[in-house]
């Protein structure tokens, strides 16, 4: 855990992970700086801490160089990236800019700080793998150039840098590689499976599952992914990663379809479309790692976990 009474900037603070973070550092006694430019994040996840003395917003672009008059910081959580799929398609080169400027940009700042810095990496840097489970000594399968390539290049890239910064100026490091994570506060239309077939599903709308459905992923609760990014920037000086942040029990597209649609109640029906180019076939994560090292592990069940999200959505559906 951040010590208490430490200043603790948050980059993508506005988001799924960054505002849940956010708060549990507010709970542990932390001034907490968050920098979002609102792009992908939402100003009504801060709802909560906005009137809390020891929370500030700074509105900005990781991509924009930090001022050397910034306050003395001691950890850094990056978070900041547009990593849904829409991004990707859209604005490849936003999401390039920001994975790798952004890394720059942090690694910057800590290294003026003598502060701690996570990078969030992700379980795209495997790309489409030919090991299952994916352990931390994978090196993935990705194409350089395809379709995903910004965002999985992207993120490899930042991971290079942060090593680069630590052989080269031993900055204080810590990588996670963070499998899919859900829960409240997910964006409701950005194009993730999970947000995606739960408004259809409250919609009445069919349950659109772009290839036969048996690709599998690993889904993991927010909370669980928070408290590992904790317990990563808490452990020891030596220890720098990466490490899979991630629900090594993974269920395929068709299984996370027909539980939504129980939950529910809804009524739609599933329909299947063709494939999406370069789709991984299965994504699970190897947590050996996580369990030796930092005693960590996900605890909460993807019906527990998932019913939470619906209550989520529909609270958001009325408002």
């Amino acid at each position: 855990m951040v010590a208490s009474s430490g200043r603790v900037l948050v980059t993508g603070g506005a988001g799924l992970i960054g505002s849940h973070l956010c708060e549990r550092l507010l709970a542990a006694g932390n001034d907490v700086w968050c920098v979002d430019n609102f792009s992908t994040g939402a100003d009504r996840n801060m709802q909560r801490m906005r009137e809390h003395s020891k929370f500030r917003v700074l509105p900005r672009d990781i991509c924009d160089p930090f001022a050397d008059d910034m306050p003395a910081i001691d950890a850094i959580f990056n978070l900041a990236c547009p990593a849904a799929p829409v991004h990707q398609k859209f604005d490849p080169v936003r999401v390039l800019k920001t994975t790798i400027n952004g890394a720059i940009n942090v690694l910057e700042l800590a290294r003026r700080n003598n502060a701690r810095v996570l990078q969030a990496s992700t379980s795209e840097i495997y790309g489409d793998p030919a090991v299952q489970p994916q352990p931390e000594a994978y090196w993935g399968y990705v194409n350089p150039i395809g379709p995903r390539s910004c965002y999985d290049e992207g993120k490899r890239a930042a991971e290079a840098m942060f090593f680069a910064y630590h052989r080269q100026y031993q900055t204080r490091i810590k990588v996670a590689r963070i499998f899919n994570t859900y829960g409240p506060r997910l964006h409701a239309s950005d194009g993730r499976v999970v947000s995606t077939f739960i408004m259809q599903a409250l919609d009445g709308r069919p349950i659109t599952i772009f290839g036969t459905g048996d690709q599998a992923r690993s889904y993991t609760y927010v909370d669980d992914t928070v408290e590992g990014l904790l317990l990563l920037m808490a452990s020891a000086e030596d220890f720098q990663g990466p490490v899979n942040i991630g629900n090594p029990d993974e269920s395929t597209l068709l299984e996370l379809a027909k539980t939504v649609v129980e939950l529910t109640g809804s009524r739609s029906e599933i329909q299947f479309l063709p494939a999406v180019a370069e789709d991984p076939k299965q994504r699970q994560a190897d947590i050996s790692l996580a369990r030796k090292v930092l005693g960590w592990q996900p605890r909460t069940a993807l019906r527990e976990g998932l019913a939470r999200t619906i209550e989520y959505f529909r609270t958001i559906r009325q408002s």
